[in-house]
């Protein structure tokens, strides 16, 4: 392959990457406030605003905007001074991060990476990974725990 082709190619490889990765960029923060809010309510038996705030470091008001974000998008539903609640749409998201956070938090931890480390890494990679690699880190995962 000419020199001229082969930068072509790679510079088209790099094109769709940085495309990927500014779609992801726009649902991480969808993905992380469902995930957390998933969580609350499975522990908690409710979300309130104010515990989201808490757990992300973030102020009340950020939460607000976000929330209207989130609402607008048909991924929570939420009542002023209420407990804010997963649509159907929002629970498939909020599992769907929970499954790839196990995955990818599993395939870390089986390369040697400490459980804090692995923990903290996972979060940002999740929100990354293809499903082909997922679906890889998966298979690499099964293959460890059966043979």
């Amino acid at each position: 392959m000419p020199p001229t082709a082969r930068k072509t190619g790679t510079a088209r490889l790099r094109s769709q990457a940085f495309r990927r990765i500014r779609a992801d960029h726009q649902s991480e923060l969808a993905e992380d406030y469902v995930e957390l809010i998933a969580d609350l309510i499975d522990e908690k038996g409710e979300a309130r605003g104010s515990d989201v705030a808490l757990r992300l470091g973030v102020a009340n008001a950020t939460v607000v905007k976000t929330l209207k974000r989130l609402q607008d998008a048909g991924l929570v539903t939420q009542e002023p001074y209420r407990s804010i609640f997963l649509t159907g749409e929002g629970w498939r998201m909020a599992e769907g991060g929970r499954r790839k956070h196990r995955i990818v938090e599993g395939f870390l931890l089986a390369l040697g990476v400490t459980e804090a480390t692995a923990r903290i890494d996972s979060e940002g990679i999740e929100h990354h990974v293809s499903e082909e690699t997922l679906r890889a880190m998966a298979r690499f995962l099964a293959r460890g725990r059966t043979g």
